[in-house]
């Protein structure tokens, strides 16, 4: 069964690190013939040629759409595969077009990671409307199966778009657990250090932390936050943190390549989204014993169990997210139990190789029944 994998692979953040990892994990499948194109060089590119996984990159910051389409086409005759399958509404358009004048069978899957963000911009808003009319118009039609990372994704997707339910799966995300991974409960340190990483797009409303941490260092010492990321809101983060006077108390690192380093080195992990679908972010930290602390939105319900790895907030009013981050601080048995229940949680029900069975299955079903036509 050959696989075809359609990513952007311009930046290095979730839906990235996601596909990173369901690759590996389906390389422990033989009756499997992975491929990958890709619309950018980067790490994601790098990554997956260590696993000796065939890449095919289409520079689309070198070319114009008629161009990539071209190229695309070009590179699924050649690798002829059984299942196409897209990351997000660029790589579906693409996916789509791409096979359109091909006689030979071939299936199309869409992973839908998380809902399209609101535009301030008018035009571009107008703009998205319509790509994204589009891309669901050819899902619906072309696509046998869209898998929702979270079930709130599903709900969401089939009442906007009139997708028939059987249509419709969810495989959440998972992440690799490293037996050896020590967990942040049992280091000495000489500081409290919350956290958090993703993209510095409005959608995760990144100031927001910042106003968290102003509410937690009025009460605590020692405690330090970190931010891990780029993005263009960069600037209004880092004016903010300058405006509340906590420069040297809330340190934002930037891109950050090995992110183990990161995780290893945080207490408490705070997400801020306004929505999510699964976080893999959320995951990873969970998977280095680390509670969390987030808004009860989107799929987050379905990692976290409030009181039991951590938190999920009801509303946005910083002085509670707080509370629940001096709470953690100052109950050492607590933050213990809680830290230990992350890890289990994501062990038992968020490993790579869990993401990567249920992929695998859902393959088999779309190859077989075809095969059977």
């Amino acid at each position: 069964m050959k696989l075809c994998y359609i990513i952007s692979g311009d930046l290095w953040a979730g839906v990235e690190v996601m596909c990173y990892r369901l690759l590996i994990g389906l390389l422990n499948y033989n009756n499997l013939e992975l491929s990958v194109i890709l619309l950018n060089e980067g790490k994601l590119a790098e990554e997956i040629r260590k696993l000796k996984i065939p890449v095919y990159v289409v520079d689309e910051t070198r070319l114009n759409f008629f161009q990539i389409v071209r190229n695309f086409r070009n590179i699924i005759i050649e690798i002829s595969p059984d299942i196409i399958h897209s990351h997000r509404l660029k790589e579906n358009i693409l996916a789509y077009l791409s096979i359109k004048s091909e006689t030979r069978w071939v299936q199309l899957l869409s992973t839908q990671h998380g809902m399209q963000e609101p535009l301030i911009c008018k035009y571009k808003a107008i703009k998205q409307y319509v790509l994204t009319k589009y891309n669901y118009y050819i899902i619906v039609k072309y696509f046998k199966y869209i898998i929702a990372v979270s079930e709130d994704i599903r709900k969401n997707i089939i009442q906007m778009y009139s997708i028939p339910n059987d249509k419709v799966f969810v495989i959440h995300n998972g992440t690799y657990i490293e037996s050896e991974i020590e967990l942040s409960l049992e280091r000495e340190k000489n500081s409290f250090v919350i956290g958090s990483a993703g993209g510095l797009f409005p959608i995760k409303d990144y100031p927001f932390m910042v106003e968290i941490a102003r509410e937690v260092l009025n009460q605590a010492n020692q405690v330090r936050f970190e931010l891990a990321g780029e993005g263009p809101e960069m600037e209004n983060i880092h004016r903010l943190i300058c405006a509340y006077k906590i420069e040297k108390s809330f340190i934002l690192r930037g891109f950050i390549d090995k992110m183990e380093t990161f995780y290893q080195g945080l207490d408490l992990y705070i997400n801020t989204s306004l929505h999510e679908g699964l976080p893999m972010s959320v995951i990873e930290a969970m998977a280095h014993g680390i509670p969390v602390i987030a808004p009860n939105t989107g799929g987050l319900v379905e990692i976290l169990n409030n009181g039991s790895q951590g938190y999920l907030i009801e509303g946005r009013n910083p002085k509670i997210f707080a509370e629940k981050c001096l709470k953690l601080i100052r109950d050492k048995d607590l933050y213990q139990k809680m830290g230990i229940a992350s890890r289990d949680k994501i062990q038992n029900e968020f490993s790579m190789y869990k993401m990567a069975e249920n992929y695998h299955n859902l393959y088999l079903n779309v190859f077989e029944h075809n095969s059977n036509k």
